[in-house]
């Protein structure tokens, strides 16, 4: 088992499970840091990649890379342990399934998390919900880096 894998919670033989979302579209090093960021809050990262249809009715727009190419590259970058597509129907049933110990959140991140606390606690699952601040949001944003 990998170094990383082996911390453990206090009250649990398991590996503190972090979970996050994003579209990674054009991965760049505020996706990076966003990642790296919340792989420093538990021992294993799973890193749920967002549908090029939800990404169409999130932003309504398409992003600028298919799915398959954005999950790949998030995989390339090394940094999780698992990364997956969301799921095209109900968006929390990959948070019930893989029942993270916490969530963490882009600062610019809104859509689905709305009543966030409210839905987990109601799947009994009582993962922490941490914001992480941006880097240099003036300069690695994917919108911005577009033009």
């Amino acid at each position: 088992m990998n170094g990383r894998y082996a911390a453990l919670t206090k009250n649990s033989k398991r590996p503190v499970r972090v979970m996050v979302f994003g579209t990674f579209d054009r991965l760049h090093k505020g996706h990076e840091y966003f990642l790296r960021e919340a792989r420093k809050r538990g021992d294993f990262l799973v890193v749920v990649v967002a549908r090029d249809r939800t990404v169409r009715e999130v932003k309504s727009r398409a992003p600028s890379e298919d799915e398959d190419t954005r999950r790949m590259k998030v995989e390339m970058a090394g940094i999780a342990d698992r990364v997956m597509l969301g799921s095209l129907g109900d968006k929390y049933d990959v948070i019930r399934k893989e029942k993270p110990d916490v969530i963490c959140l882009g600062y610019d991140q809104h859509s689905f998390t709305g009543g966030l606390g409210d839905t987990l606690k109601s799947a009994g699952i009582s993962a922490k919900i941490e914001r992480i601040d941006a880097r240099k949001p003036e300069k690695y944003k994917t919108s911005l880096m577009k033009k």
